[in-house]
């Protein structure tokens, strides 16, 4: 197995990043986890406008049958990966973050609209820093908990205009929505765990998504959706020509995604996913025209006050940890806030 400075080779090269410095390897995942996800979440919203199609959790599936077969091939024969370092038993909690995290959020498709969902799950940061806080022992100050809820708010404000266009709450899909908002603000500070220990983040994919897909495979095959779906297929072939991209443009944001988990954490790597949700909502009002309103416009402000407002809070901590001093390295140490404490 070739290692670059303690980074295994990937079909995506992820190791060549390694030389540059931090800002411009978020930088680079940035643009690879905006553009994927963008169209990921165009496919899925263009998926769930065919006509007939019913069987939302099966995008779910078809991620998870993605992750699983692309990751299972990219450690076999790319990293030529053939030890696990994390315990077995250390899985059962991903893969059931997992399975709630996508199975509940595109089930409640079939109960709620696109806008809805995103907006929901958007508001996963806050919990996902109280989690961080109990599992990985983090210290937040006030003014990133503000940036946080800033930028959930204003997420919450933009989509207000789409509610009032076309409500279609359900209290079933929004008890769905909110479950899987719990399960995946465990599932990155989970993961980051088992990067600590040495785990990579092909490891951790694909025995992830792997006990995933054996879940849901029992599960859709018992409600039917497996089954419904291939018949489905069978009669329009636009359907299968989307799941092939969507489940190749899937594993690539994924993959990504992973990476700024690995050497970001996970807070960030929620940050990161929620600017991206608004994007999304960008990207859904532009591709499908909606009627303006100004709440698009606060909540726009909202977003992008709450990131910069996070961002310059985090700049200003590594300034301070970067002084050759014993009291900022002593207060690093203790804090373990830093974005160098993840290794890849």
């Amino acid at each position: 197995m070739l290692n670059i400075n303690g980074h295994n080779r990937t079909i995506f090269r992820w190791y060549y990043l390694d030389s540059y410095p931090k800002s411009q390897q978020l930088f680079v995942l940035t643009i690879a986890v905006f553009l994927f996800f963008g169209m990921h979440n165009l496919l899925q919203e263009a998926i769930m406008k065919l006509e007939g199609f019913t069987f939302a959790v099966m995008l779910g599936y078809m991620e998870v049958l993605g992750v699983t077969t692309c990751s299972y091939i990219e450690r076999k024969y790319i990293a030529k990966e053939t030890r696990r370092k994390a315990p077995i038993e250390s899985y059962p909690l991903l893969t059931l973050c997992l399975l709630s995290s996508s199975g509940l959020s595109n089930m409640a498709l079939n109960y709620i609209n696109f806008p809805t969902k995103v907006v929901f799950r958007s508001c996963k940061l806050i919990p996902t820093m109280v989690i961080s806080t109990i599992i990985n022992r983090r210290i937040f100050s006030s003014g990133e908990y503000v940036s946080a809820l800033a930028v959930c708010i204003g997420l919450v404000v933009f989509a207000a205009a789409e509610w009032q266009n076309s409500p279609s709450f359900n209290p079933v899909g929004l008890l769905l929505v909110t479950l899987s908002v719990v399960a995946d603000s465990i599932l990155p500070n989970a993961q980051e765990q088992l990067f600590s220990k040495g785990s990579s983040r092909l490891e951790v994919t694909f025995f992830t998504n792997f006990f995933t897909l054996l879940a849901m495979t029992l599960s859709t095959l018992a409600s039917g959706d497996l089954i419904g779906m291939m018949q489905y297929g069978q009669q329009n072939h636009a359907l299968c020509l989307y799941m092939l991209v969507y489940t190749f443009v899937a594993y690539i944001a994924i993959s990504a995604f992973m990476q700024v988990v690995k050497r970001f954490g996970g807070v960030t790597a929620v940050l990161l996913g929620t600017a991206r949700k608004g994007m999304t909502l960008i990207l859904s009002f532009l591709v499908f025209p909606k009627k303006f309103s100004w709440f698009y416009v606060l909540g726009a402000i909202l977003v992008l006050g709450g990131l910069l407002s996070s961002s310059l809070i985090k700049q200003g901590k590594s300034k301070k940890q970067s002084l050759p001093s014993y009291q900022a390295v002593s207060s690093r140490d203790q804090t373990s806030v830093d974005e160098d404490e993840v290794k890849h």
